[in-house]
C-alpha cells in the first residue's frame, strides 16, 4: 500500500450559482447542516494518511483565515495560498509548487462531498507509474475523458476520441506537472493534460463508481445531498466531527418553537433543523404546509397541521 502526505484542495471556487448562500461565505466554507463543506475533502484525505494541506483561496480569504488560521485543521497543517485573481485549476497549482516540494501530491476539489476508497487510486498511480491518475466516474455530465486500458487517451475531445468517463475533482500527481504549466497564467489544467497526452505522458486513471458523489455547483445539489443525507442517513465513514449531523426536530425557524418531531413539507418532502437559516435562503418563497410528526409515545391527537409562509 502507497502512501501520500500533502494535498493541494481548491478552495477558490466563486459560487455563484449557490447564491445567495456564498453572499457571505467562501463556496467551499458553505455549511452540509452544520459542517463546512471543504471539511470533508479534509478529513477524507487525513483517513488516506495526508498531513499537510494547501488550499488556494480567492474570494473572502480572510474568511478562510479564521477557520483555519495558524490552527491548521485537526491538528494537520494547513497553508492557505491566495489568488487575487484567479488562476483557474491549472494555475492555481503552478502558484503552490513552493509549497509541495518533490513528492506527488493530491488535488481535491473543495466543492465535492464523496465518501469513495481513495487508496486504490493511490495505489494505481505508483504501481503503474503515472505521471498523473485521475479518478474517474460515470455521472450525469458529459463524459469528457476517453479511457482506455488503463490510460487516460483523450481530454475534452482534443483528438477526436470520445469521452467515457467524467473527471470525478480528485487526482494525483507528480511533480512534473509543475515545469508544464506557465507561472502566472490563468490556466485550465485540462489543456496541459491535453498537450502531454500527445507527447507521450503516462496519464492514469481509475474508475471509481463506487460510493456517493456529489458537486455541490448549485443550489439544486446543495438541497440534493441535504435530502440524501437526511432520509438515508449518509454518514461518510472518514468523517470524525461528532454530532455534525443536527439531530432531525422543527425549530423555532420554522414553526417558532420546539416541537420533538420530523417535519415534512407536503411539496418538497424537506426538512428544517437547527441550521434552517442556509437552507431557508434556498427554498422557494412559496406557501409549504408542514405536518409536524408528535414523538411515537404521545397519543396521535397530539400530531400539528400548520401552514407556513417561508
Amino acid at each position: 500500500m502507497y502512501h501520500i502526505t500533502q494535498g493541494f484542495v481548491l478552495g477558490a471556487g466563486l459560487g455563484m450559482r449557490l447564491k445567495p448562500l456564498t453572499d457571505d461565505l467562501p463556496k467551499p466554507l458553505v455549511p452540509i447542516f452544520q459542517k463546512p463543506l471543504i471539511t470533508f475533502a479534509l478529513e477524507h484525505l487525513i483517513e488516506l494518511g495526508v498531513s499537510r494541506f494547501i488550499i488556494n483561496t480567492h474570494r473572502l480569504p480572510e474568511v478562510f483565515q479564521s477557520s483555519f488560521g495558524e490552527n491548521g485543521y485537526a491538528g494537520h497543517s494547513v497553508t492557505l495560498a491566495h489568488e487575487p485573481v484567479l488562476l483557474q485549476t491549472g494555475g492555481g497549482i503552478k502558484n503552490v509548487e513552493r509549497y509541495l516540494g518533490s513528492e506527488p501530491f493530491v488535488t481535491y476539489s473543495g466543492d465535492i462531498l464523496t465518501d469513495v476508497d481513495l487508496q486504490p487510486l493511490i495505489d494505481e498511480h505508483f504501481r503503474r507509474g503515472n505521471d498523473v491518475t485521475l479518478a474517474l466516474r460515470e455521472t450525469r455530465f458529459a463524459p469528457g475523458v476517453a479511457f482506455r486500458d488503463h490510460r487516460v487517451v483523450d481530454i475534452s475531445s482534443r483528438y477526436g476520441v470520445a469521452g467515457n468517463y467524467d473527471f470525478a475533482n480528485i487526482a494525483v500527481w507528480n511533480r512534473e506537472i509543475f515545469r508544464r504549466i506557465p507561472p502566472h497564467r490563468k490556466i485550465s489544467f485540462i489543456p496541459i493534460i491535453g498537450d502531454w497526452i500527445g507527447q507521450g505522458g503516462k496519464i492514469g486513471g481509475l474508475v471509481m463508481n463506487d460510493g456517493k458523489w456529489f458537486n455541490i455547483g448549485s443550489r439544486a445539489e446543495y438541497l440534493e445531498v441535504h435530502r440524501t443525507i437526511f432520509h438515508e442517513r449518509w454518514n461518510p465513514h472518514h468523517v470524525k466531527t461528532p454530532d455534525w449531523r443536527l439531530s432531525i426536530q422543527a425549530r423555532s425557524c420554522v414553526a417558532g418553537q420546539s416541537s420533538g418531531g420530523i417535519v415534512e413539507l407536503e411539496r418538497e418532502r424537506f426538512w428544517k433543523t437547527q441550521f434552517c437559516g442556509p437552507v431557508q435562503k434556498l427554498l422557494p418563497k412559496v406557501t409549504l404546509r408542514v405536518v409536524l410528526s408528535a414523538p411515537k409515545k404521545k397519543p396521535a391527537a397530539s400530531i400539528a397541521t400548520s401552514t407556513f409562509n417561508l
